[in-house]
Order: C-alpha cells, then sequence, then structure tokens
C-alpha cells in the first residue's frame, strides 16, 4: 500500500489485478485501485477535482482530469475519511498512476492540491 500526506490530506492507495476482466492474449489488461483519503484538518474539506498521469509499460502516456472521483465531489469532515474505487486499463502487464486532487477548505473556500502518491499495478505473474 502507497500512501502520502499533503495538505494536511492522508492519501492511501491499494492495487489488484482483475484477471476476469483483463485479455492478455489482446494486450488487455484491469486494475483496479482503493483509494482511502484521510481528512486530518480542523476543518471540512471537498474534493473538486482528479488529475492522473498514466503510465504503460509498452511506453503509452496518458492524462486523466475530471470533475470529483466516481461520479461524487465527497465533502470529508474533519477526522472522516472517504474511501472508493475505480479502475485502470493497461496494454500491458506493468503501469504506474500518480496525480493528485483538487480539494476545497469548506470554511474559507479556498482551494488546495493534495498528492496521490505514484502506485504500480502488475499483473502478479511479473512479479515472480
Amino acid at each position: 500500500m502507497n500512501s502520502a500526506i499533503s495538505g494536511g490530506v492522508t492519501i492511501r492507495v491499494q492495487t489488484f489485478y482483475q484477471e476476469a476482466y483483463s485479455d492478455p492474449v489482446a494486450g488487455s489488461y484491469m486494475f483496479a485501485y482503493q483509494i482511502t483519503i484521510e481528512n486530518s484538518n480542523p476543518f471540512p474539506i471537498q474534493l473538486l477535482k482528479r488529475y492522473w498521469k498514466i503510465f504503460d509499460s509498452n511506453g503509452l502516456f496518458r492524462e486523466v482530469e475530471g470533475e470529483g472521483v466516481v461520479g461524487v465531489q465527497p465533502v470529508i469532515a474533519s477526522g472522516s475519511t472517504y474511501q472508493y474505487i475505480s479502475g485502470c486499463h493497461l496494454q500491458s502487464e506493468i503501469g504506474k498512476m500518480q496525480g493528485y486532487y483538487t480539494v476545497q477548505n469548506m470554511e474559507n473556500k479556498k482551494q488546495f492540491k493534495v498528492e496521490v502518491p505514484a502506485f504500480s499495478m502488475v499483473v502478479p505473474f511479473k512479479l515472480n
């Protein structure tokens, strides 16, 4: 599990290879990732946007931006956590993601970025 702390927010990431949704013969590999966001600030925050850099070991690179995560812009109270699961499709057995969330302090409406640590997605047979 990878983790990072920035702006008073801890991000933890865990990845899972999705064999049932992958087709190695066709060069299609699906991964799920679970992200836990913990707000240690004395104020509530709202996750407004996400930004991802996705690296595929075959040399492909893409960027993804959008509002919220999995269709929501959650408000996370002080001392609380929010957790979600999403997915990433790769064309090779190994990849990496990293990025950040844009969040808003719900008390003063100021926005700031929270780092999402780089995390690897590796098909289990590549770990041997």
